[in-house]
Formats: structure tokens, sequence, C-alpha cells
């Protein structure tokens, strides 16, 4: 395990290269693998349509754009969260100059039950979460957005995605990285987070 590699990989917006193209095969490199990543039964359910297309992007974009900015009139955030809201805001402007855009499918429509619901979801995003690091260990990066969702009907029908059968799970933006500082996130270190045996300490 590369702790480094682990805990210097996070949501990269801002340092995405625009400019910068990426080649299909190191897309294609990078899901290959992330899909060793585990699932519920081994069902390995996980489809990827890749988005290169600069038409396609901006379309999609645009549907971005509308849900992140309903997103943020919905919202009041805290001092705390400006930042990271302006690093989201900046990748939905910037959305349709991404190099690639990964839309991350799963067969099925979600379930209403919240165990069914769980291992629906908890079965890609491993996957997702081993394609970042894979991303990052060749110099590129990306990050999970998911506010896509609020048009999916739109976006599939737009993609040729049939809808009752094909679901969206995520759509991660794909760029080689400008340069910039491979430090650790602050994070509150677990023992503050943990109990033990009781949630109520008894």
């Amino acid at each position: 395990m590369d702790p480094d590699l682990l805990t210097t990989t996070r949501a990269f917006r801002r340092r995405l290269d625009l400019t910068r193209p990426v080649a299909r095969r190191e897309v294609l490199a990078c899901l290959d693998i992330a899909v060793h990543a585990p699932s519920g039964t081994n069902r390995q359910p996980w489809r990827f349509l890749v988005l290169d297309d600069p038409a396609t992007k901006q379309a999609v974009a645009e549907y971005y754009r509308k849900a992140f900015a309903a997103y943020l009139s919905a919202r009041t955030p805290r001092p705390d969260q400006l930042r990271d809201l302006g690093s989201g805001q900046y990748l939905a402007e910037h959305l349709h100059e991404v190099p690639a855009l990964v839309l991350v499918c799963t067969p099925g429509r979600p379930p209403a039950h919240p165990l069914q619901l769980a291992s629906f979801y908890g079965s890609v995003y491993p996957m997702v979460w081993n394609l970042l690091l894979a991303l990052h260990s060749r110099g590129l990066g990306g990050t999970l957005t998911t506010a896509h969702l609020a048009y999916e009907r739109d976006i599939a029908d737009l993609l040729g995605i049939p809808f009752e059968e094909i679901s969206q799970v995520a759509l991660l933006p794909v760029a080689h990285l400008r340069p910039g500082p491979a430090t650790p996130a602050a994070r509150t270190p677990a023992a503050e987070l943990t109990r033990w045996n009781r949630w109520d300490g008894a």
C-alpha cells in the first residue's frame, strides 16, 4: 500500500489541465485497474461511457451547470465551505473544456429498499475510488461528481442511454494535473470520529 498515493488523491478540480489532451489508451489503462475493485457477489456492475467529443461535452456541461446552479441557490454555505464550493463552481464553468468525461453507469434502476440501495451503489463506488487512484498514479486527476443526475433522463436521451435499463452513477472529469502540492488534505483524525462497541458510549 502506498500511503502517499492514498493521502494525496483528492477531488482535483482547479488543477486539471484543460489544454493537454488525454489519450484514450491512458483512460483505458486506468479503467483496467479500476475494474479490479470488489463488488457484491463479484457481479462487476459497472459500465463506462467516455466523452471526448467537444460538442457532446458541451451539451452535457450545460445540464451540469444548470444542476449546479440550482444546488448552489438552495444552500447557505458555512464559511469553511466557501473554498470547496468555489472549486465546484470553477469545474461547472469549465467542464466542457476537460479533455475527457467518464460517465460511470450500472445496469438497472436504483431500488427503494435501503439494503438493496446500499448494495446498488456500494458495488460501484469502490471501483470509482480505484479509478481516481489509478489516474493520480499516472499524473492524471479527476473528481467524483453527481450534479448531472438532476438531468439524468435528459442526458440519457442525449447520449443514447436506455434510461429504464441503465443508471448513471457518477461523472468524472479526467485531465492531466497541472503542477501543485502533493500533500495530504486536512482531515479530522479517525480517533475523534470513532466509538467502540456502543454509539452512546454506555
